[in-house]
Formats: C-alpha cells, sequence, structure tokens
C-alpha cells in the first residue's frame, strides 16, 4: 500500500474526500453479534432446475412472455435463477446478491472480440447508477430522479419510458447526486422509487401506473436505492441522514401498495413509545443530547439481500445524524443500530439479530454497502455467510444464521482503529486520532475504503472482487460545539456537526493535492487477503460483475470498460467509452447470444469527491447511456464532445479579508458540497469558475431567488444572506483568477 501522503483526498475537486457528495445541482447550466429474539427457522425451497441449453433457453423465455406477459416474476423463480442463467431477474441477478453470471460464452478467450451490439441515449448528464433487469427479452433499467425505460434486450428499441416528474428544486436534497439504483419485478408489475420518496407499481406491458404511495414524510428525505421484492412484499428504504432525518425502511403489498410493516432503525424521543422490542433495546445505547432533534440519521439507502431458506432479508443502515457521536450522543454509547446489518423476518418486520460494524460511528462509515450471501468451507465446514466490505475498511465474514463474526481484516488501509477483536466483534479504535479537540486526517475518509459501488462473488474462483480506493478524510469537530456545547441545526440542509472553517483551513495547508487512486481488489474471503490487486488511476470507479467464463467487468471513473481474467486479474479487454462508469455491469442472453450490458455516466458520490484531473467527465460531456456488448458486436460507440476547460477571463471584485474568509467558508459549506472543494468542479455538473456573463449577472437571482430551481438549483435563501452570497461570488471569482494565471502558458 502506499503511505498516508500519498491517499490524501482526491483533488483539488473534493480535496480531503470528507464528504460524500452533496447537494444536487443542475446548477447554473444544464453490540456486535447479540443475538435478537429466537434463531430463524429453515423453509423447505424448490429444488434447482438443471441449467438450460441456449435454444432451450430462448424457447423458454418466448413461452414465458406469451403465457404469462411480461416480468412474469416469482419467488420461486427468482430462488431458481440459475435455471435460466440468460435472465437478470433480481438486483443481484439472484436473491444472494452475488453478481455471478453463469454465462460462458464470452469467455477470457475471445473476449476480445467484444464489441457494441446496440446504444442507448438516456438523454441525461448525470450519475447513472442502475442495473438493469433483463427478463424474457426486455431490459427495465432507470436513470436521473427515478425515470425508468423498457427495452428490447437485442435490439435497444424503447418500448416504453415513465417519468415520475420529480420537481427539480428536490435535488438540495440529495446527498449524492439525483441517481437510481433500479427496479425490481414482481408478477408482471416493475417497481420503481422517485427521487422524491414515492414507490411506484407500473404494468410491465406498457408503463402506466397501477398505483403509487408516497413512503415518506416530506422533505429532506430522498430515495435513491433499488426496491427489492420479497414474498410479495415491496421493501423500500430512503436516505437523508446528512441532513437529519431518521431511518427506515417499509414493506408493502405488492398487489395493492399497503404498507405491510415499517422498522425504524434509531429510536426517537425517549419520552414517547417506542415502536419495537428492537428499539427497547437499542434506546439505552444512546446516552445525553437531543438526537431525535436532528433524526438520528441511520437510513437504509442501498443494500438488501434475501435467504429464502432460512426466511431472513438482510439489511444495512447508514450512518448517524449528525456524524459526530459527540454531538448526537454525548453520553457516548453505540447508537443502535447505525452502521450495522439486521436480519429481518421478511413477514412481520421483526429483527432476528444484528451485528455493528461500527459502534458509535464518527466517521459516516455506513454499513450500507452491498451485501452478498454464499456458502462456503471454512475451518473444514461448509458455512452459511454473509459478507460485506462497508467503508470503515474491513472486510466481514459473518455467520447469517447466528450473526455471529467469523473473521474481519482490512481491505484497505485503516487508520481509525487498528483491528477488528474476534472475541467481541468490535473494532479496536485508535485514540490518537479522536477530533474532538483537534483537526484530524483519518483513513478512511466519507468515502469509504468501499462506497455503494457493487462488488461481486465468483464461486468458480472463491474470490471476492471488490472496487475499492484509498482516500484520506478532514475531520474536525464543531467549533460551535466545542466552544458553547451548543449545535444550531440547519432544516432541510447538512449537519454532519464537523467545521468547515477548520476544513478549509486543511485543504490550504495542504499545496498541491496528490492524486489519489482507486483499486480493483480479488479479497479471499477464507483467507481474508488479496489474490490480485489492480492499480487504477482514479478512485470511486464502477461496480462489478463476474461471470462463469473467467472474467471480471468494470468501468472507470476515466471512462473506460475493462475485462479481467477472474482468477489471475490479467487485463484482457479494454474499451475506451470517454463516460465514466459507476454502475455495476450486468450480463443476459438473448435468442442464444450473450450480452454484457452497463450504465455509463459520471456523479453520485463523484460530483464532490472525483478529481477533475482524473475524471472523464471533466475532459467530455458527461452524456448517459446504457452500452451493450456482445462478441462481433457491429454498432458504432457515438462520439462524445470534448469540453472547453479553459477559464475565462474576469473583473476582480473588491471584498475584504474578512468577506473573502466568510465566501470561502460559506461556499465550502453550501457550494462546494456539489461544485467541488476550491471552486473545481469534477466535471458532472458547472465548474462556477468558468461562469457566464448571463450567470455571474444573475448570480444572487439564481442562488437566493431560485431562479434555475427546475433545472435542480434549488434557492438557498434560507441559509444564505444577499452578504453571504457577495462573498461567495468574491471568492469564486478570486478562485478563477488564481487558477487561470496559474494555468497561464509562460511566456
Amino acid at each position: 500500500m502506499s503511505e498516508t501522503k500519498s491517499m490524501w483526498p482526491v483533488a483539488v475537486n473534493a480535496a480531503a474526500g470528507l464528504f460524500l457528495a452533496g447537494v444536487i445541482v443542475w446548477q447554473f447550466a444544464g453490540a456486535p453479534g447479540g443475538g435478537e429474539g429466537e434463531a430463524p427457522m429453515p423453509q423447505m425451497t424448490a429444488a434447482p432446475e438443471e441449467e438450460m441449453s441456449a435454444p432451450e433457453e430462448a424457447a423458454r423465455q418466448q413461452a414465458a412472455q406469451e403465457e404469462s406477459g411480461p416480468a412474469a416474476v416469482t419467488g420461486a423463480r427468482i430462488a431458481n435463477a440459475d435455471s435460466e442463467p440468460g435472465s437478470w431477474l433480481a438486483h443481484g441477478r439472484t436473491y444472494s446478491e452475488q453478481r455471478f453470471s453463469p454465462l460462458d460464452q464470452i469467455t477470457d478467450k475471445n473476449v476480445d472480440k467484444l464489441a457494441p451490439a446496440w446504444v442507448f441515449d438516456t438523454g441525461t448528464t448525470r450519475g447513472l447508477e442502475a442495473s438493469p433487469l433483463v427478463i424474457d427479452g426486455v431490459i427495465y433499467t432507470t436513470g436521473n430522479w427515478g425515470v425508468v425505460h423498457a427495452l428490447d434486450a437485442k435490439t435497444g428499441e424503447e418500448l416504453w419510458s415513465y417519468d415520475p416528474e420529480v420537481p427539480g428544486e428536490w435535488a438540495r436534497y440529495g446527498c449524492c447526486d439525483i441517481v437510481n439504483r433500479g427496479v425490481a419485478a414482481w408478477e408482471g408489475k416493475i417497481f420503481a422509487a422517485s427521487f422524491d420518496g414515492r414507490l411506484i407499481a407500473l404494468d410491465a406491458k406498457d408503463g402506466s401506473v397501477i398505483w403509487e404511495k408516497n413512503t415518506i414524510p416530506g422533505a429532506p428525505y430522498t430515495i435513491t436505492g433499488a426496491p427489492r421484492v420479497v414474498k410479495g412484499k415491496v421493501i423500500i428504504g430512503n436516505g437523508g441522514a446528512e441532513y437529519g432525518v431518521r431511518g427506515y425502511f417499509s414493506a408493502y403489498d405488492a398487489n395493492t401498495g399497503e404498507q405491510l410493516w415499517r422498522f425504524y432503525t434509531v429510536p426517537g424521543d425517549p419520552s414517547k413509545p417506542l415502536e419495537s422490542p428492537a428499539l427497547e433495546k437499542a434506546v439505552d445505547t444512546w446516552k445525553g443530547g437531543r438526537w431525535w432533534e436532528v433524526g438520528g440519521g441511520g437510513t437504509v439507502w442501498d443494500s438488501m439481500a434475501y435467504d429464502p431458506e432460512l426466511d431472513t432479508l438482510y439489511v444495512g443502515v447508514g450512518n448517524g445524524s449528525p456524524w459526530t457521536r459527540e454531538i448526537r450522543s454525548p453520553g457516548g454509547g453505540d447508537n443502535l443500530y447505525l452502521s450495522s446489518i439486521l436480519a429481518i423476518d421478511p413477514d412481520t418486520g421483526d429483527l432476528k439479530w444484528h451485528y455493528q460494524t461500527t459502534p458509535g460511528d464518527n466517521w459516516d462509515y455506513t454499513a450500507t454497502q452491498h451485501i452478498i450471501l454464499a456458502d462456503m468451507e471454512i475451518g473444514g465446514e461448509t458455512r452459511k455467510v454473509l459478507m460485506q466490505a462497508p467503508k470503515n475498511g474491513f472486510f466481514y465474514v459473518i455467520d447469517r444464521e447466528t450473526g455471529k463474526l467469523i473473521s474481519a481484516d482490512n481491505y484497505i488501509t485503516v487508520t481509525w482503529a487498528s483491528h477488528v477483536d474476534l472475541e467481541t466483534g468490535r473494532p479496536v479504535e485508535n485514540p490518537a486520532l479522536a477530533y474532538d479537540k483537534t483537526t484530524q486526517v483519518v483513513l478512511p475518509s466519507a468515502n469509504g475504503g468501499h462506497n455503494w459501488h457493487p462488488m461481486a462473488y465468483n464461486p468458480n474462483t472463491g474470490l471476492v472482487y471488490i472496487p475499492t480506493q484509498e482516500i484520506a478524510g478532514i475531520y474536525s469537530l464543531e467549533r460551535q460545539w466545542r466552544e458553547e456545547r451548543e449545535y444550531d441545526v440547519k432544516e432541510n440542509w447538512w449537519n454532519p456537526g464537523l467545521d468547515w472553517g477548520d476544513y478549509v483551513d486543511a485543504i490550504n495547508a495542504m499545496g498541491e493535492i496528490p492524486l489519489a487512486a482507486g483499486y480493483l481488489k480479488a479479497w479471499d474471503p477464507v483467507k481474508q487477503e488479496a489474490r490480485w490487486v489492480v492499480d487504477l488511476p482514479a478512485p470511486l470507479n464502477g461496480g462489478v460483475l463476474t461471470t462463469a467464463g473467467n472474467l471480471v467487468f468494470q468501468g472507470t471513473a476515466d471512462g473506460r470498460f475493462v475485462a479481467y481474467t477472474a482468477d489471475r486479474g490479467e487485463k484482457v479487454w479494454e474499451a475506451d467509452i470517454q463516460t465514466g462508469i459507476i454502475a455495476p455491469p450486468i450480463s443476459y442472453a438473448v435468442d442464444g447470444e450473450q450480452y454484457i450490458a452497463v450504465m455509463a455516466g459520471y456523479g453520485g458520490v463523484g460530483i464532490a469527491s472525483g478529481d477533475a484531473r482524473q475524471t472523464a467527465a471533466a475532459k467530455y460531456q458527461n452524456e448517459g447511456r446504457l452500452l451493450v456488448f456482445k462478441v462481433g458486436g457491429k454498432a458504432d460507440l457515438p462520439e462524445v464532445a470534448i469540453k472547453d476547460q479553459s477559464i475565462p477571463a474576469h473583473e476582480p471584485v473588491e471584498l475584504t479579508e474578512e468577506q473573502l474568509r466568510n465566501g470561502e467558508v460559506q461556499f465550502m459549506a453550501h457550494c462546494g458540497l456539489c461544485h467541488g472543494a476550491l471552486a473545481i468542479s469534477s466535471g458532472v455538473v458547472p465548474d462556477l469558475r468558468r461562469m457566464s456573463p448571463a450567470v455571474k449577472e444573475n448570480f444572487m437571482e439564481i442562488v437566493r431567488g431560485g431562479m434555475l430551481k427546475d433545472r435542480g438549483m434549488a434557492s438557498f435563501g434560507d441559509l444564505l444572506s444577499e452578504r453571504d452570497v457577495k462573498d461567495i461570488y468574491g471568492y469564486i471569482i478570486k478562485r478563477a483568477r488564481e487558477d487561470r494565471e496559474r494555468l497561464a502558458p509562460a511566456n
């Protein structure tokens, strides 16, 4: 591993990687291991059918659609997904979320002949994170806001689309872009979640609305995750922990939309009745403070998996609100169920067991990262395991029947803790890196050693393929709390409990920020070590697919789509896409031909934490597309327009030192969460150093008046005074002039 100095936050754009990303703006331009309740009762499931040949599979797809209509997905069909390897029926293909395709027509021997079969233009310029479903010859995928597309899987012809028409100003409530991770299918319905918190059942035939339910109390909640369907129940969570919400996930009847149960992940006001026995156990782990006034956090915004045999739903829980426990729970405590994996009875929503990866989380170390279920031999016996590589930098192997820790080791450099104690299941923290009194640099950052980007497990190699990065984070406790023991909560805005002034000072002290790097790691979960590692030129790269053809596919932040051998990590194919890829690929088959598909469009956490020196989005127009490849494909990749990266001349703005300082801090606290630290954009949203005359003329009306709210740039008049906006404007102009001079050619 490289030394700590080389792991400073990504670029001038995200500078120290403290945050995950920010308000999404179209802006100006287009107790660990503790058992809960009784052990789960195994249930019988149908035995897997024998794998079909390609012609048999094609015939089955056609017959299924003719007899049952489109998207005729059931629990038995998902449980027997290996009997139809040409389909991708659920988010991770199977309930176990392994992201392994049994298809082997495309192999490490012929992948060099892979070429585009067809390309679908989504008409977007923001992050695309969806895992498409492929059911009986139809692809169902999503773009921004929760827009749904149904396409012919062989030709790419659009069959129908659905737009939930989310108000543009809702973008302000998204921590990490207006993304969506896909849909679920069940008995002829396609289930999608809109960015503004609605769960929508669509008719798979034509995209018409069957039912729609609002799942949230209002702003600043959002939904970016994909629904899952288990036993006729649609499971959906939400996001917004940075903003001060109380996390929960819910189950809805797939036929009627009726809410069946809801599980709150953190306790509410302790003076009021608690909603479940699980919360009665959790409330004593919150000590002092008034966390319920800031929500407490614990949102469920991504990972879930299901074991039909154990009849158990596994759910990952996010970070606290505020991030720092010092403010939300000043008396300490583990703060259950933050940063935890929950085992849930899908019929009742009752908790079976929990395991907390980061007790009393202080660093935004969510456990919402991808959960994989597998059966593997450990210590001479076959174990039913759950695997996760959460943000905190440790890879966990857990007994999914009991919730007991089997093993844990760091998969990237970790400084906040020395190791995980296998007896207690708890990480052993490094007290020297506490940031309650002084600014600290910590590994990993809030970006995590592994973020949401899905990993994959190949049962043939026994390896887990993890998209990782090493980015250091800057943490400093909010000055108001340090001095007054008070914390002013900002309504409908970020409340991490960190001091932006200290953050800015730490960035300025760096000088030129070193480039950060990403890695694709093939991890042996039994030995807890890397089998092979691919160094990548940028962090925050795409999710992963692995196949029976001895292949691993991954897209990159710098605009490439790459295939490696699964056993050795040798690069065997690469396509220059010129668009950053963060989504995970999938594989499917139609009429006996295997395809590889991936959504291309950079963004998500990369809005603020990507580096303009490394991202394709800074060099090319970030045009969103669904790319589909096959051996011998004949389609052409459309050319992507190159951006003008020059900085125009700006007249200086006269401000006092005090005003410039205010502009610098206010920019970082409100604008930098999207436009990047030091006013350098990653390329996903406009770089404000390149403001046009029209934007400069209307700057006040845009920022305070909401002039561009329909395009995603909501008003910040509730947070910023006219003086603040003038100071921010002056700071941006100052930064633009500095960088224009720095980049000017020498005479």
